[in-house]
């Protein structure tokens, strides 16, 4: 990474969280990243924050890049690729983060020698603690992996999972934010029916989240092993997950993942 110039076709939140943690760990300086965008003002505020240089004009920013983040929204992907894509070739590497577009759709519309890696992170990039799962092109190397997993470990804990895979991690990590903060509201509102004030409700219910996903990463520890640690024999835990049992939030949440990666799938058929 050292001598690479990453360029970011699309300037949006999560490329803005990319460009942050890559400069943040140093991985390259300011000067190997750019970034092209439609909005003046969006680019104007990341060339403040990160003292890079950027471009309204997207073939501009592929003729400079060596890695291009193609960081647009997916139903504006055909349209770029459209515009600048044949001018990605020999020697360049596309890292895609646009939901549900496979590598063959954006392969297809790329010069001879361009190579693909797909990527699915999730929101909580934005605080560099997010999870991304990466899939590999039909000529992407070993080292292309190493680029990309470089660029998002930046930001969080990278994967590598073969293509077929992203629809479910779309539906788990992609989605999962979704399922989180709802249920980190739903401990805050039980927490004011309890007769806590709000946002010291809502303080320890985030903090708790936080606390329980930091100690199951940091032990590595099966987290039935770790409610078994909080739940005495008659305690207050047991009643807790008992009335969680009844509502059946453990189907309900796999149902959720399941929902959604069909869901990703069939969008992933219309972009193709």
């Amino acid at each position: 990474m050292k001598t690479a110039h990453i360029g970011f076709l699309g300037a949006g939140n999560m490329a803005g969280a990319l460009i942050s943690g890559v400069l943040g760990s140093k991985i390259v300086g300011s000067a190997q990243v750019r970034a092209s965008d439609s909005r003046s003002d969006r680019l104007a505020e990341l060339a403040g924050e990160h003292g890079i240089q950027t471009h309204t004009s997207n073939a501009e920013l592929v003729r400079w890049a060596s890695v291009v983040v193609l960081s647009v929204k997916p139903q504006v992907v055909p349209a770029v690729l459209s515009e600048c894509g044949g001018l990605i070739g020999q020697g360049q590497l596309v890292v895609s983060i646009a939901a549900g577009v496979p590598i063959a759709v954006i392969e297809s519309k790329l010069g001879p020698g361009a190579r693909v890696i797909r990527a699915m992170p999730n929101t909580p990039a934005l605080a560099r603690a997010g999870a991304t799962a990466i899939s590999s092109g039909s000529t992407a190397t070993t080292a292309d992996l190493d680029v990309a997993r470089a660029l998002f470990d930046a930001v969080g804990k990278t994967v590598v999972l073969d293509e077929g895979h992203l629809d479910a991690v779309t539906g788990l990590s992609g989605s999962g934010p979704a399922y989180v903060m709802l249920f980190i509201e739903a401990l805050a509102d039980g927490g004011v029916r309890a007769g806590l004030p709000r946002d010291v409700a809502l303080l320890l219910a985030a903090q708790t989240v936080y606390g329980s996903a930091k100690l199951l990463l940091e032990t590595g520890e099966h987290p039935a092993r770790l409610k078994d640690m909080v739940t005495s024999p008659g305690g207050t835990s047991i009643a807790g997950l008992a009335a969680l049992e009844s509502g059946a939030v453990r189907s309900s949440v796999m149902e959720a993942v399941e929902k959604a990666t069909r869901r990703a799938t069939e969008l992933g058929k219309k972009s193709g």
